[in-house]
């Protein structure tokens, strides 16, 4: 079969998958026996153009918006694609594998002609119920938003969203989420967009994408007393929606350092460092966005609070504390109602990571931590807050350089540099931090 028989698909869907999303496994055997029996030709054409009829306007919101808005040219449409079947059943001379096909594309039809009006019901029952919780310009079935919210940095694209809420306040959150699993959908948070794990990718088609980015409010730096730790501690707090860099330079002005910094810090936002465990360059030192965080507050599942706060702080790595104590504390709708009383979460803090590694993306479960490193699977993370470290007063850089090809030998030399900087460290107290690239 050429590349291509399907007319319109621009997609990077291969003809064979467009055929058997719309008409089954079954039916593509059908008609690779009616191909090695040479009983195709004109018929087949006509049945890729009625494929191909239903597959642009399946992969392109625009199109879909002007389907739905106009009935005539929709019937039009609809009308044709009919005509094609009926011309293609006029030429099969009662060939049963023919009228297989004819039957499976019928039925491909009717399904694509009753999409439009679901479509219609369910998007006037969605904006009744949402547009109770906040303002109806948040609340967006338009082609652009969909295209835009189809994917993320993978340009990875299954389906694309049924909506996209855009909540003005934290607070919206919760009751949003209890919407949207009434009305029967699936949920993405969504911030900046920028992973590459596809964890804003929408697999199915009746998706909710909640983008956090109008969730931006971002505090002072703030010394406070931290459970289980003696002296005040600079902190700052961050609504999901806040562009890393913001915090940055936040500690910036305060002299101090904010050590979650991803390469995409100028985009990404913190709710996606929450739920992503982000890293970078400052996780040598100070370790990864858990290390960092005092505590977070997430929707769960059942439109219900969730805050997590670490207790006994280490101010550093997680792994390098003994045990690790989190207090989960659950609430109603309303984020101030307790549905029962809080629950301590304790567990060694060498699980956290493997040995020798600064972050272990391995381990999603993370002991049972909700939010962490969960791609936003278990809940929406809606803000946190982070303690700020002092910047080292100096710093040095010791740039390896390794020839051949045999990197057997370059690890262990890190390793054993590292064994050596941080054995000087301990006879000199003072303190040294090294990283091999």
């Amino acid at each position: 079969m050429r590349i291509r028989e399907i007319p319109y698909n621009y997609t990077s869907f291969s003809d064979r998958e467009i055929f058997i999303r719309l008409l089954g496994e079954d039916m593509w055997q059908v008609l690779n026996q009616l191909r090695g029996s040479r009983k195709t030709g004109r018929s087949a054409r006509m049945l890729f153009e009625v494929l191909g009829d239903i597959w642009v306007v399946n992969r392109n919101p625009y199109i879909q918006d002007d389907l739905l808005e106009n009935n005539k040219r929709r019937g039009e449409l609809i009308g044709a694609l009919y005509h094609r079947l009926e011309q293609i059943t006029s030429r099969a001379e009662d060939n049963a594998l023919t009228l297989q096909l004819v039957e499976a594309a019928k039925r491909a039809v009717k399904k694509f002609e009753a999409w439009f009006p679901e479509q219609k019901r369910l998007r006037k029952k969605a904006l009744k119920q949402l547009s109770t919780i906040t303002r109806k310009d948040n609340i967006d079935f338009g082609g652009l938003a969909r295209v835009s919210h189809v994917t993320d940095a993978t340009d990875w694209r299954v389906e694309f969203p049924f909506v996209v809420i855009r909540p003005d306040s934290e607070a919206e959150t919760a009751r949003i989420v209890k919407a949207c699993v009434d009305l029967g959908l699936s949920i993405i948070a969504r911030g900046g967009g920028t992973g590459y794990t596809g964890g804003a990718v929408p697999l199915y088609e009746n998706t909710a994408i909640i983008n956090t980015e109008k969730l931006e409010s971002l505090s002072a730096v703030v010394k406070q007393k931290l459970p289980g730790v003696d002296a005040p501690v600079p902190t700052i707090r961050a609504e999901a929606g806040v562009v890393t860099r913001r915090v940055s330079d936040k500690a910036r002005e305060n002299d101090l350092v904010f050590a979650v910094d991803p390469t995409s810090q100028d985009a990404c936002t913190i709710g996606g460092n929450i739920a992503m465990n982000a890293g970078g360059k400052k996780a040598v030192l100070w370790g990864t966005t858990l290390d960092n965080l005092v505590s977070w507050r997430m929707v769960t599942a059942d439109g219900c609070w969730l805050e997590v706060t670490r207790l006994n702080h280490n101010l550093g790595k997680i792994h390098q504390q003994e045990n690790v104590e989190f207090r989960l504390t659950r609430y109603k709708a309303d984020g101030t109602t307790l549905i029962a009383e809080p629950e301590i979460l304790t567990m060694p803090g060498a699980i956290f990571r493997k040995q020798g590694l600064g972050k272990d993306v391995t381990d999603k479960f993370l002991g049972g931590l909700p939010g962490i490193q969960k791609e936003g699977c278990d809940g929406l993370i809606t803000s946190g807050v982070f303690i700020l470290h002092r910047a080292p007063v100096f710093t040095r850089t010791v740039c390896l350089e390794f020839f051949g090809h045999d990197l057997s030998i370059a690890v262990p030399a890190i390793v054993e540099i590292n064994q050596f900087l941080e054995r000087k460290s301990l006879c000199n107290k003072s303190q040294y931090s090294f990283a091999g690239i």
